[in-house]
């Protein structure tokens, strides 16, 4: 018994302890560096250093002016100026602000005061008790219950348990008195994209590209000239339960090969780009940052005429003026002027006109591209090239043999001679005979016949395939 009630003696004395431990805040005035490195998916890890004078001995420590989207589970704390000068004994994060909605939650069976903006009830000020703040406010003044009132609710004082900031509160030993401690935490509620422009010359052949970086900050926290890092790649992250707040390289050219651009680099499984310049983070705000920028890259124009696998295991009525697809190719490599890892993004084509002036031509989006692989943007359907395929033979030779026969006739409106890739997409095991023109054998689903079609013309591709599903 005695054991039992010196512990409890002990475990209360050390609570006691902590209660009258000394409390030291810190706001962003105190901040001497933040950075700021943003993933593709909403998500940011912010890394806040500060400079405090702290007593020595135990203390909480009110760190403010962090993100209200933070993740608290995340949070680390560390002192720059004295590894290990700085033990944490408990971490808390503190998020129930003050709105008008709380301050009468807390108030209610407290009394108040009422200030009105005419005597027509009555009274001009006076003393009453707010009985409930549910679907709108019920007071008691006297005898007489008031269902609102035509005037303001003044409160004597802010109740210790709201705060005006997000904050985390540690309790912790400090045993340097000066510090510089840096606090890193992982926050939702940032996110960047990668824009580009491309501006494609009049004949088809070169193209400038200009990337940028569009990022929204929606944490609810400001990040004044901060280092900014982005990261592209795909991050996987754990499963998360229902949310719920709870807790007691090479450098990148512009477009005259001048430095300035951000640089990039690998980072594990992804890529990393540092923003040469700091920059201004605001709360609510959407930037754009310059990314990479590039002139002169050789391209070219494809024209695609394009079936469907079902059309080899069934009867198949004529298709008459059947679009053709447009499409814009280049090489990301060194030799093309480029050769720089392209995080995911919308890319943009723009051309001039016959008066010079740029007019939008379409769009296109890009995944995640590596260097030295080739970017395909689909421009839309070309208006002046039109293509009809004909069934002319069917016959089912087995339960799961197919044979079909088709003529595909292209035909070119346009004042130049064209290309046009006719991409056959052929499920099972196939073979093509009988074919009027020689045909690629792309992979094990794909045929591609090379169709020229000269200007005001017409050409035919006929051939005769034979299916086993």
């Amino acid at each position: 018994m005695r054991v039992t009630l010196t512990l409890t003696l002990l475990v209360a004395m050390a609570a006691a302890a902590h209660a009258q431990a000394p409390v030291a805040e810190t706001t962003v005035a105190d901040q001497v560096d933040v950075a700021v490195t943003a993933y593709n998916n909403g998500l940011a890890l912010v890394r806040d250093a500060r400079k405090l004078s702290l007593p020595e001995g135990e203390l909480h420590l009110k760190f403010m002016d962090v993100a209200e989207q933070i993740r608290p589970e995340t949070v680390s704390l560390r002192s720059v100026a004295a590894p290990g000068s700085v033990t944490i004994f408990e971490q808390n994060y503190e998020y129930d602000l003050i709105s008008p909605a709380k301050l009468m939650e807390k108030y209610v069976g407290k009394q108040v005061r009422l200030v009105n903006f005419s005597t027509e009830i009555g009274f001009t000020e006076v003393a009453a008790e707010l009985l409930s703040n549910n679907q709108g406010p019920i007071y008691q003044v006297g005898d007489d219950i008031f269902l609102g009132h035509p005037g303001h609710v003044v409160l004597p004082e802010i109740p210790d348990n709201l705060i005006a900031k997000p904050s985390l509160i540690w309790l912790i030993d400090n045993q340097q008195a000066g510090q510089h401690l840096e606090v890193t935490y992982l926050t939702n509620g940032i996110s960047w994209k990668a824009d580009y422009v491309i501006t494609l010359a009049r004949d088809d052949q070169a193209l400038d590209v200009a990337g940028w970086v569009t990022m929204d900050n929606g944490s609810g926290a400001t990040f004044t000239n901060a280092k900014l890092k982005l990261v592209a790649g795909d991050v996987n992250l754990a499963p998360r339960e229902m949310p719920k707040r709870a807790f007691a390289g090479a450098a990148i050219m512009d477009a005259n090969g001048v430095g300035g651009m951000p640089a990039e680099e690998a980072f594990a499984e992804y890529h990393l780009y540092t923003m040469p310049r700091r920059t201004t983070i605001k709360q609510n705000q959407s930037k754009q940052l310059a990314l990479l920028g590039a002139t002169g890259l050789e391209c070219r124009k494809k024209y695609e005429f394009r079936g469907h696998a079902r059309f080899y295991s069934q009867r198949v009525p004529p298709i008459k003026e059947q679009r053709v697809g447009v499409f814009l190719e280049f090489r990301n490599d060194k030799e093309n002027r480029l050769g720089i890892p392209l995080p995911a993004g919308v890319m943009r084509i723009y051309q001039e006109d016959s008066e010079g002036m740029l007019q939008f031509a379409g769009e296109d989006r890009i995944d995640h591209t590596p260097k030295d692989e080739d970017v395909t943007l689909k421009m839309g359907n070309a208006f002046d090239v039109i293509g009809e395929r004909v069934q002319t033979d069917y016959e089912r030779v087995a339960p799961n043999v197919h044979e079909s026969a088709f003529e595909i006739t292209l035909r070119n409106h346009k004042e130049s001679d064209i290309v046009v890739d006719v991409v056959e997409p052929m499920p099972g095991d196939w073979r093509i005979y009988d074919e009027s023109q020689p045909y690629e054998k792309k992979d094990a689903q794909t045929a591609i016949f090379r169709v020229a079609v000269a200007k005001d013309g017409e050409a035919k591709v006929a051939y005769r395939v034979r299916v086993k599903h």
